[in-house]
Parts: structure tokens; sequence; C-alpha cells
């Protein structure tokens, strides 16, 4: 075993508070969600404020592997178990970008249903009875390791009843404590002809923005290591997804979170060390790298990258007018 995971052998959790500021000056934006905007709380430090959820937060753990260029993952990662789904024989999507990730309707709900029937007889499951978790594990490192680490539900009734689902191990949000709003706005000009009509976007048009400030922001991540011991693997195995997850970690701090235009940020200090077990160093991703090769060489034969095609036409779906038209129409929609 690496040496640093020794002090991790009897620890059930893995637990960070990492300080965060914004590259430059003192104003960020934090992520807004429909019909509410700014998500705010009261806190023993005044208001709070969530910055980033821990959803988004799994996407930009889950983009530390991928090459976006190259279109795979990154080549010190090749042997990592995902899924590729191409269209007309170009690139179309993959398990790591997908949000559900092996639950990706271009992996389930096309016409080619191949690979469906493959997970359906890897995982052996019934509708009723219970659920054999351990196989439902070896299937997710078979195919898309990923979803070990950052959760999965398998929501098709023909899949144990829809009842397949696995929580996050590694999971990470932002808050920030004692924040106030720092209001700005502009204008969006048309020097052809300010006066236009801006529903056809013309003419100037003016816009507030809100952002905030914060006397502290603070990246909390918690990797659940009683979670990966319990999927009921090996050493090799278990080896593989903390340092997986450590790997991510480090990468993601490393190489900074643009969360949004508006919205970068940056760690205070290399040295990051853990809250529980108090004190444990992450390791720099110089040591990671070579240890996670290691992990993958020997994991190799237990994970396979599988190609999938959609060729089913790309629907459109209604309209948020068609959409609430439905719904005056038939109260049993709501």
């Amino acid at each position: 075993m690496d040496n640093y995971l020794e002090p991790l052998q009897n620890a059930k959790r893995l637990l960070f508070k990492i300080p965060l500021a914004p590259l430059l000056g003192h104003r960020f934006q934090p992520t807004g969600f429909p019909s509410l905007g700014a998500a705010t709380f009261q806190t023993g430090d005044g208001e709070s404020l969530l910055v980033e959820s821990a959803q988004s937060m799994a996407n930009h753990l889950e983009m530390t592997v991928w090459d976006t260029a190259g279109k795979d993952v990154k080549e010190e990662l090749v042997g990592l178990s995902h899924v590729r789904v191409t269209r007309n024989g170009d690139f179309l999507t993959d398990t790591i970008l997908e949000s559900h990730r092996l639950n990706s309707p271009y992996l389930l709900e096309g016409k080619d249903r191949s690979f469906f029937n493959t997970l359906k007889d890897a995982l052996g499951v019934l509708e009723t009875g219970p659920i054999d978790r351990q196989r439902l594990a070896e299937a997710l490192l078979k195919y898309d390791v990923n979803s070990l680490l950052h959760g999965v539900f398998l929501a098709k009734k023909e899949l144990a009843g829809g009842r397949l689902r696995v929580a996050r191990t590694l999971s990470a949000f932002i808050e920030a404590d004692n924040v106030r709003v720092a209001a700005s706005g502009g204008v969006k000009n048309d020097h052809v002809n300010p006066s236009g009509d801006a529903k056809t976007g013309f003419g100037n048009v003016p816009f507030a923005r809100d952002e905030y400030t914060a006397s502290r922001i603070t990246l909390y991540v918690n990797l659940d290591l009683a979670q990966i011991r319990g999927y009921g693997f090996g050493d090799a195995e278990e080896r593989l997804l903390i340092v997986l997850s450590l790997y991510k970690l480090r990468a993601l701090t490393d190489e900074g979170m643009r969360l949004r235009t508006a919205c970068d940020l940056r760690v205070g200090s290399n040295d990051i060390r853990s809250t529980m077990p108090a004190g444990w160093a992450l390791p720099a991703l110089e040591e990671l790298v070579p240890d996670l090769k290691s992990a993958i060489a020997q994991c190799k034969h237990r994970m396979t990258v599988t190609s999938v095609t959609f060729e089913d036409e790309l629907k459109k779906g209604k309209s948020q007018d068609e959409a609430d038209l439905d719904d005056n129409e038939d109260d049993t929609a709501k």
C-alpha cells in the first residue's frame, strides 16, 4: 500500500475544509437556481451562501479525468472503464460527460438495446427481491468506474424495478460565510439603433447583476472510505477508488476552479490537509499520477471501455408554453 494511504486504513471518512478566494478582486457569482436565484441561508456567522452545489461539483470532479480536445480520458488515465457513444460514426457523448452517468438516455433509451441487455445480464437482477449490491458494484466497476465515486441511479423498471442506486462516495460543495450583495449592472449597447425593439435583440438593454463578497469561502469535501470498503472489492480495487478520488481532488484544486465567468476561485495554499483524520496531507499530483497508473494497471482486467451507437432521431421537447397548456388542460398531469 502507498505510504500516504496507511493513516487512512482505519478511517471511515476523509474530510476536508479547503479555504478558497476569488482569483481577482473580492466579488464572485454564485450558482443560481430556477425560481430561487442565489441560495442564501442563515448560520451563526450571519448570512451564508451556497456557491456551488454537490451536483455541480460532481461534474467538475469528473471533468478532471477528461481530455476535452481528445474526446477521451487523459493519457495517464487510459484503462479506466467508461462508455463512449457515437452517432453516424462520430463521437456523441460519454458516461463521464453524462449527468447521470450509466443512466444516460443515450445508453438506455435508444433503439439499439445491445448495451442495455449487456448491463441487465451483468446485473442479474429481478424486479423483486433483495438487490445483490456486490454484483451491482462489480458491474459499475466494469463499465463505468466513476459511477462508484459520483453515484448513479438506474431508474429503468426493467433493472430491479428501478431500485438500483449508489450514493456519492466522493462529494463536495462550496459555501461562503458572512456574505454581502455586491450590486452592479451594465447595458447591452446597440450603436446602430439604440431605441430598437429589445424583444428581438435590438436597442440598448440595461441590466442589473448581483454578485457577492464574503469573509470566508470554503470547499467542503467528503470521501466515504467506509462505502468504498463496503463494495466488497479486494485491496487493489479499493486502492484504485481511493487514489482516483485523491487525484480528482488534487487536480481540481491545482487546475483552478473557474465555475462561471464571474466565479473564478483559487485555493489559498497547496498544502491541503484534512480535518478528519486531522492533519492528513493530500499528496501532490506528481506523486498521485504514477500511483494511479499502477492502480489502473492492477485492475485493468476488471474494467472495459465500451462503445455504443445512438442513431435515434433527436426529438425536441415541448416548449414551456406548450407544457403550461398541457397542465391547464389536464390537472392529473400536475
